[in-house]
């Protein structure tokens, strides 16, 4: 089964903090991609990742042509048409900067939103930017809904600050996009909040369609409650349905795989191959047959609260 995502990059500062530099990525069959990024480098307001680092916001380029992308060339050939960046800050200093790319097959759907709530101008959350792939009946109505704390992804997420993970969007009426749901098949959602300042609310959402997902399985890692390592606080599999059963009391420990580096070093992590990969989280994926993913920590206001991970 294809995914929505067919690239996912890391970009980090370079030690001068003058530039954005390649970190590492998940590219699948696309090496010629990856060997024409790990050359690049972005400047303060520079490409996607340094457009996402100037704005402190999460970016959505709908097509390379006649952008500010800068590697419209090596994408077409690789048959990527579209990308999305998010930054990860810890207070005013700037992680990382995490890209992903989708192509251009004419089966996409799904969805990656970006809402946002101004306080000083509003009591909603209404959308500013999405893909969606061929989903254009599912765009008109995102574009037409406001989501008050609380309610659907996106108010959930904002409501909490925490990330969410939505199951059977399919059956729920709390997405208040119910019918539109059901047209395209999008069947769960995963909310990541992302605001990095006090004036502005933003939460990231990922729609996973049947057809083409985000991802097979979805992860949300908690510090437990003296802060001595992560558990397990929600996810969602298509292979396994009780996840929470499966890890159990499972915790990860400080640097302790992907996940434990994560919680670290503050910045996204990749896998390509979770066979030797330590930890609970992956000996359980790699149990299921899942063999790579993608690990995004969640900081507010300086302070780690979540690891949000998914597995291919």
């Amino acid at each position: 089964m294809k995914t929505l995502i067919r690239v996912t990059e890391i970009w980090v500062p370079n030690k001068q903090r003058t530039h954005l530099e390649f970190f590492d990525g998940l590219y699948g069959e696309l090496g010629e991609f990856k060997g024409a990024s790990q050359t690049m480098a972005f400047a303060y307001g520079e490409g996607m990742p340094g457009k996402a680092w100037a704005t402190r916001r999460p970016v959505i380029l709908h097509s390379f042509e006649n952008s500010y992308f800068l590697r419209t060339e090596a994408a077409s050939k690789a048959g990527l048409t579209a990308g999305i960046a998010l930054p990860i800050f810890a207070g005013d200093y700037l992680q990382a900067v995490i890209v992903f790319f989708i192509g251009d097959d004419l089966d996409n759907v799904g969805g990656i939103e970006i809402w946002s709530n101004t306080p000083a101008e509003s009591f909603d959350m209404g959308m500013d930017d999405g893909y969606y792939g061929t989903a254009e009946t599912f765009e008109w109505t995102a574009r037409h809904t406001k989501f008050r704390p609380g309610f659907g992804l996106p108010g959930t997420v904002w409501q909490s600050g925490m990330p969410c993970i939505m199951q059977d969007l399919l059956s729920s009426k709390r997405t208040l996009r119910h019918d539109s749901n059901v047209r395209i098949g999008i069947s769960k959602g995963v909310g990541i909040p992302c605001s990095f300042d006090n004036k502005q609310a933003l939460v990231m959402t990922f729609l996973s369609a049947l057809g083409t997902p985000i991802a097979r399985r979805f992860e949300i890692w908690v510090p437990n409650e003296d802060g001595s390592g992560l558990r397990f606080g929600a996810g969602d599999c298509d292979q396994m349905p009780h996840l929470s059963e499966c890890h159990g009391d499972a915790t990860i420990a400080p640097w302790e795989g992907a996940i434990g580096e994560s919680w670290m070093k503050g910045i996204p992590t990749v896998r390509d191959n979770l066979v030797f990969e330590p930890g609970p989280a992956a000996r359980a994926a790699t149990a299921a047959g899942l063999t790579s993913m993608v690990v995004i920590p969640v900081i507010q206001d300086g302070r780690f609260k979540a690891a949000v991970t998914w597995y291919f």
